[in-house]
C-alpha cells in the first residue's frame, strides 16, 4: 500500500485503536482522555505508515494556517544571531507549523516595522515572533496585537508582550568567575557605549563579582568602546598601557568576541602571550572569531538558538489554547548564558 493511500483507519486498525481516538491523537485534542501509552501506539502507527493529518482540513476545521511569522532584525544576515532563526525553524517543523521570515533593518522606522508585521498579518499566520539582532528594549509596532506574539531577545518599552531574553548578569558573573578562579587579582572590562541592558548589565555583573570577591570592584579599571574589532583594540590599548604596571590588568573580560579579538590585537603589539602574561575572556560565542583566534578564546555562548526554540514552543502552545501568553508577559524569561571554555585563560605570572 502506497503512502498516498494510507488513512485514519489503517492507523486506527494498525494501532488497534478507534479513528476517533486516532484523530483526537494526531490533532492533540487537548479534552481527550486517551493514556500515554495509547498516544505512543497511535503516532508510532501513523509513523510507520507514513500517515499525518490533512493540512488543508484542519486547516478549515481549526481556522489555523499551520505558519508562523518571524519579523528579525537583521538577525538573517548575522551569522551567530542566525541561530534564533534556526531554532525557531527546528522548533516549528517539530510542531507541525512552517516559518515565514520578513527580514527588517536595525534602523528601520516604526512604519516600516508596521508595514512588515502587516505583511504577515495579510498572509494569515498563525502568531509571531519579534527577533532583534542584539538584547535591548524596542518599541513595538501596535498591529503585533493582533495575534499571538513572542519577543526574542528583546524586551517592549511601555506594553506587556512576552519575551525570552538572555542572562546577562549570569554570563557575565560566569566570566568573571573564570578569571577570579585563576587567581587573577587584576582584572579590568572592555566594555560597549551602546545604552542597552547588555552594557549596563555586564558592567553591574563586573563589579559585583569583584567586590563579592573582596576586590575593589568601583575601583576596578574598564574602558568603554564601540563593540567592534577596532573598538576592542583601542580600548585595550588604554588599559594595557598604563604607566602604573601595578595598575595595569593581568586578565580582560571583554564585552564581546569582537572586541577580545581586538585585545588581542593589542597583547600581541604590546609584547604580551596570551593567556602566558594575558587572560582574555569574551561574551557571545561568536564561533568564527572564538574558536579562531589563536589561542582559542574563553567565552560565555549568548543562548540564541535556544531562545528561538523556546519562543517557538510557547507561541505555538498560546496559538493551540495551551498556554496564556500573558501570564508571562510581566516579566521576561531569561535563559542561561554558559560559559566556553578554551585556551585563553591561565594563571598570572
Amino acid at each position: 500500500m502506497s503512502s498516498k493511500n494510507i488513512g485514519i483507519k489503517d492507523v486506527a486498525v494498525a494501532a488497534g485503536v478507534s479513528v476517533t481516538t486516532v484523530s483526537h491523537v494526531l490533532n492533540e485534542v487537548s479534552y481527550a482522555r486517551i493514556s500515554s501509552e495509547t498516544r505512543d501506539k497511535v503516532r508510532n502507527a501513523a509513523e510507520e505508515l507514513g500517515y499525518g493529518p490533512n493540512r488543508l482540513a484542519q486547516a478549515l476545521r481549526t481556522q489555523r494556517t499551520g505558519m508562523l511569522g518571524l519579523v528579525s532584525e537583521e538577525i538573517a544576515t548575522t551569522p551567530h544571531a542566525g541561530r534564533i532563526i534556526l531554532g525557531a525553524d527546528e522548533a516549528a517543523k517539530a510542531r507541525g507549523y512552517n516559518l515565514m521570515i520578513i527580514n527588517t533593518p536595525g534602523s528601520a522606522s516604526l512604519e516600516s516595522r508596521q508595514a512588515d508585521v502587516q505583511a504577515l498579518l495579510e498572509r494569515r499566520v498563525d502568531g509571531i515572533l519579534y527577533a532583534t539582532m542584539y538584547h535591548r528594549n524596542v518599541e513595538l509596532p501596535r498591529n503585533l496585537e493582533n495575534v499571538p506574539s513572542v519577543l526574542v531577545d528583546s524586551v517592549a518599552i511601555g506594553g506587556n508582550i512576552t519575551a525570552v531574553v538572555p542572562d546577562e548578569d549570569g554570563g557575565a558573573r560566569a566570566a568573571v568567575g573564570a578569571l577570579l578562579d585563576a587567581g587573577h587579582t587584576r582584572i579590568g572590562f572592555i566594555n560597549n557605549t551602546d545604552d542597552v541592558p547588555a552594557t549596563r548589565q555586564r558592567l553591574q555583573a563586573f563589579r559585583a563579582m569583584l567586590t563579592e570577591a573582596g576586590l575593589d570592584g568601583d575601583a576596578a579599571p574598564v574602558e568603554s568602546e564601540v563593540s567592534e574589532v577596532h573598538g576592542g583594540y583601542a580600548a585595550a590599548k588604554r588599559i594595557l598601557a598604563r604607566e602604573d604596571r601595578a595598575d595595569v590588568p593581568t586578565a580582560l573580560f571583554c564585552y564581546n568576541d569582537r572586541m577580545a579579538m581586538g585585545a588581542y590585537r593589542a597583547a600581541a603589539e604590546l609584547g604580551l602571550s596570551i593567556p602566558k602574561d594575558l587572560s582574555v575572556v569574551g561574551f557571545d560565542d561568536q564561533e568564527l572569531i572564538a574558536a579562531n583566534l589563536y589561542p582559542g578564546l574563553t567565552t560565555v555562548a549568548l543562548p540564541h538558538y535556544e531562545m528561538g526554540a523556546w519562543a517557538t514552543d510557547h507561541l505555538i502552545d498560546a496559538i493551540e489554547g495551551k498556554e496564556d501568553l500573558s501570564l508571562m508577559a510581566l516579566h521576561p524569561t531569561v535563559l542561561g548564558c554558559p560559559l566556553v571554555r578554551r585556551d585563553s585563560v591561565a594563571a598570572p605570572r
